[in-house]
């Protein structure tokens, strides 16, 4: 809502006078909100916003543009944007029908023309953008980006701001090695878990992590060992000598948080924490 003010001027015989001063109030018709899914992010994760539009208006919005900064913020006098647009990812729907794609200039800052409000309705723009590396992946770590809608005769812009967190999460993966490659029939052979953390907290015992493996050809004369110390059966894993299935307990694995690197460009390098299981035997 703006308030204006006026006043006339009444001038004869060479002299003036005002009148009083009236003030008024021109009402916003467009309303808009800006939502995040999901609501928090890790490099390279794709996040869905949804612009919500609503025109309280007589009439219908036409010629409507919205430019989304992109999270942009800038460090050491450098301009970074933590977020980059999708290709092809935006739709519109008004009241509900899906329309004609937008123009979108990807920039950054994204645009999106061809945007329109019906009188009393209301619009939806969708669109995904990707989590870049200039995204602080740290437990403290947020994004904010702001949408400015403009033109089609409105008295002023119109915006509306999302903010994201890191996800303050653990984020595990594991890759399995053999080596050996080819082994004689009774040699030995040893398998390496390692199981990699590029989320800013421990998987600690309390998240149950377990790997569990069906070998084939089934092992024989176990030897188990985690990040270097040596395991021991009916305590830290079961085994199956019969079927080859293998199992670490619950509460037994943990995997230390990843670190963070800032680099001179403002990008951020992750180091995942790592932890090892390897299991040797003869076939």
């Amino acid at each position: 809502m703006a308030t204006f003010t006026n006043k006339a001027t009444l001038s004869y015989n060479g002299g003036t006078v005002d009148s009083n001063t009236v003030t008024g109030e021109i009402l916003d018709v467009l309303s808009i909100e800006k939502t995040a899914i999901p609501g928090s992010y890790n490099t390279g994760d794709e996040i869905v916003y949804v612009v919500s539009m609503r025109n309280t208006g007589p009439t219908t919005l036409t010629g409507l543009s919205l430019s989304d900064d992109l999270g942009v913020y800038t460090l050491d006098e450098t301009t970074l944007y933590p977020l980059s647009y999708v290709e092809g990812s935006a739709a519109l729907y008004v009241n509900g029908a899906l329309q004609p794609s937008p123009t979108v200039t990807a920039g950054p800052p994204l645009s999106i023309g061809g945007i329109y409000v019906p009188a009393g309705g209301s619009t939806l723009l969708i669109y995904k953008a990707s989590v870049s590396a200039f995204a602080p992946p740290d437990i403290e770590g947020v994004i904010t980006n702001t949408v400015t809608v403009t033109g089609g005769g409105l008295s002023a812009p119109v915006t509306a701001t999302e903010t994201v967190s890191a996800e303050s999460a653990a984020n595990l993966s594991i890759t399995k090695s053999l080596f050996p490659t080819t082994v004689p029939e009774n040699g030995s052979l040893t398998y390496t878990f390692t199981v990699q953390n590029t989320g800013n907290t421990p998987a600690l015992a309390s998240d149950s992590i377990v790997i569990s493996d069906l070998f084939e050809p089934v092992l024989e004369n176990l030897s188990v060992s985690y990040n270097g110390t040596a395991w021991t059966e009916g305590t830290n894993y079961s085994y199956d000598p019969a079927t080859g299935a293998f199992a670490t307990l619950a509460g037994q694995i943990t995997v230390p948080a990843a670190t963070y690197t800032r680099n001179s460009d403002g990008s951020w390098t992750i180091v995942p924490g790592v932890s090892t299981l390897t299991v040797s035997g003869t076939v």
